[in-house]
């Protein structure tokens, strides 16, 4: 992971304005607030309806090409928790990206994240509404068009309302190699619909999922095991950790369920498929 100078933000800049495969339009930014120390490369990516996404970019320290992981927030919003996981998975050889795909919900799960302040971001879309698919669309895209990133090897992590858009991403698009879905919710009529989905899936939820911390009805595990048991029976390729005790931000919360959370992260992403 390069830290941000002006040699670097300017290289950086001219590597994005000659993109691969798509228009990308991003650009290199200055720090954000609260987003001090964190050894990334910060950028905004234009949005659909006049907004952006303020992005961190991580990047292993050996030479490429990498797989790709884009990481969705949940309701609580962008925070330094999903950069730092962006620089676990980069030291795992995984290049990262963390936008703030949205603007803060709050809620019971803000208690467990530190805020990063970003200026003009989308508006909160429903998981599975055509607004989520557009903006994790032009993420993936931007994405695929680094020259430092194999571009059949993007692929999305999700935590709680980030991972209802990427399940709701590879049930309606065939263009990324993966998807993580960390503390999502599962609505009962998803069971009949795992057939379509065009991805393979790594289930990661804890057995004590509820609203209490930021969950729901729809995220409680016997939901996340029902779905699990769906794409099975369709033939799908689906991974599966249920963390004993863990609720819906184990992941913040637990280091030990971190550590393991991203060491299977990292190596589902970089399996060859």
């Amino acid at each position: 992971m390069r830290p941000t100078n002006a040699i670097t933000a300017v290289g950086f800049l001219a590597i994005l304005s000659v993109p691969r495969g798509g228009a990308s339009t991003a650009a290199v930014v200055g720090t954000p607030a609260g987003g001090e120390g964190l050894t990334v490369e910060w950028i905004k990516v234009p949005a659909p309806g006049g907004t952006e996404m303020l992005a961190a970019v991580a990047r292993p320290k050996s030479a490429g090409p990498f797989p790709a992981v884009i990481i969705l927030h949940g309701t609580h919003g962008f925070a330094r928790e999903y950069v730092q996981l962006a620089q676990a998975f980069a030291g795992g050889g995984v290049l990262a990206i963390a936008p703030c795909w949205f603007a803060a919900g709050g809620g019971p799960g803000s208690r467990f994240v530190t805020p990063i302040g970003c200026p003009h971001p989308p508006p909160m879309p429903s998981a599975s509404s055509p607004e989520a698919l557009g903006i994790v669309e032009t993420l993936v895209q931007t994405a695929r068009a680094l020259p430092e990133v194999r571009p059949n090897a993007v692929a999305l992590f999700g935590h709680s309302r980030g991972a209802g858009a990427a399940l709701h991403y590879v049930l309606s698009r065939g263009d990324v190699c993966a998807a993580v879905l960390d503390s999502a919710g599962y609505p009962a009529e998803l069971d009949a619909r795992a057939a379509g989905v065009k991805a393979p899936i790594l289930l990661l939820h804890g057995t004590d999922d509820s609203p209490a911390d930021g969950g729901s009805a729809m995220t409680n595990v016997k939901m996340a095991r029902d779905f699990e048991a769906a794409l099975r029976r369709a033939g799908k390729t689906v991974e599966s950790r249920y963390y004993p005790g863990a609720g819906h931000n184990g992941i913040f919360t637990d280091p030990a369920q971190r550590a393991d959370a991203v060491q299977r992260i990292v190596a589902f992403v970089r399996r060859d498929r």
